[in-house]
């Protein structure tokens, strides 16, 4: 029988070692993401995610406000990266992910991290924002699975990501939580600098669901594999939920299971955006579930009450 999580197998047969010393050479002319900036970040040098040779930490601890089958009862071990490879006008996390605050991680010092997680009994190793270290991640991973790491990885991306660097996870990463924020490439160019985002997300979540397929989750209720989409709800249509929904049913499967967030808040440099310097509307967020239903994607989670952090199912599968 193969080991659980698979990364356990990818550390004992090579393939963990000979994929992070892959990518981390990649470093040199660095083309991980969409972005594709051919710096040498194994000199310092940095392009648009201005990170170098060493990835970036802001903070990390046991999360107990994820969706239920990912924070469980004893919660999921977050690590916040700094710095970002998208530069979103309304992120609430804008202090670390576009201004850089934290501090320099060496490859021991995250593997450390990942154990202490562990340690404090979290159900896995939540890696927020990680497509731009994924190198300086999986070399790390590598120095934890020799000191006995054996909890599942949640690769929890913007989405914006290369399909070709997403295959080279199979049989290393077992859960996937993207985000699907975009339809339209002129709004994501707008409030993201990307206006690729939707190719680009679009064929990095198609190739997510081809190595894990639907979610699954163990007799306590928490996932152990599979693909979860993440879709935040934006003011005045920003966020093409309608087009999105329909690919997920047409492109993906029915049975994705799909977290719809209705806590945007207009952070940042909203304000000076005015299609999405105001709060989500209520009616707004029920017509989001309406496209849910209409789509027949019933399989996940809707936040509870306007404004939440907190999730809850609808037949959208009861947590």
């Amino acid at each position: 029988m193969p080991d659980h999580p698979s990364y356990l197998n990818a550390f004992k047969n090579g393939k963990l070692e000979e994929t992070a010393a892959r990518l981390f050479d990649s470093l040199s002319s660095c083309a991980i993401c969409p972005r594709k900036c051919r710096v040498n970040r194994l000199e310092n040098k940095t392009g648009f995610c201005k990170t170098g040779k060493l990835a970036e930490v802001y903070s990390f601890f046991c999360h107990h406000g994820e969706e239920p089958p990912v924070s469980g009862t004893k919660g999921s071990g977050t690590i916040f990266f700094s710095h970002c490879n998208m530069s979103c006008v309304y992120c609430q996390n804008y202090e670390f992910s576009q201004e850089g605050a934290g501090r320099e991680y060496t490859s021991e010092e995250l593997a450390e991290v990942m154990l202490k997680l562990q340690g404090m009994g979290c159900h896995n190793i939540n890696l927020v924002t990680p497509t731009h270290v994924l190198p300086q991640i999986l070399k790390a991973l590598q120095r934890a699975c020799e000191q006995g790491l054996k909890i599942p990885l949640v690769y929890n991306t913007s989405g914006y990501e290369l399909a070709g660097v997403i295959k080279l996870l199979e049989g290393i990463v077992d859960i996937y939580l993207p985000d699907m924020r975009y339809a339209d490439s002129a709004v994501s160019k707008k409030l993201s600098l990307a206006a690729d985002y939707p190719r680009y997300n679009q064929e990095a979540v198609r190739e997510m669901y081809r190595q894990v397929g639907t979610a699954s989750f163990d007799a306590e209720g928490l996932i152990t594999r599979g693909l979860i989409i993440r879709h935040l709800v934006l003011p005045n249509g920003s966020s093409g939920t309608e087009k999105i929904m329909r690919f997920i049913a047409e492109k993906i499967s029915k049975d994705t299971y799909i977290s719809l967030m209705n806590q945007y808040l207009p952070y940042h440099k909203a304000s000076g955006y005015p299609e999405i310097s105001r709060r989500l509307k209520k009616e707004e967020y029920e017509e989001a579930k309406k496209i849910l239903e209409r789509y027949d994607l019933l399989n996940g989670w809707v936040q509870e009450s306007y404004g939440s952090e907190r999730f809850a199912g609808v037949n959208i599968k009861p947590a």
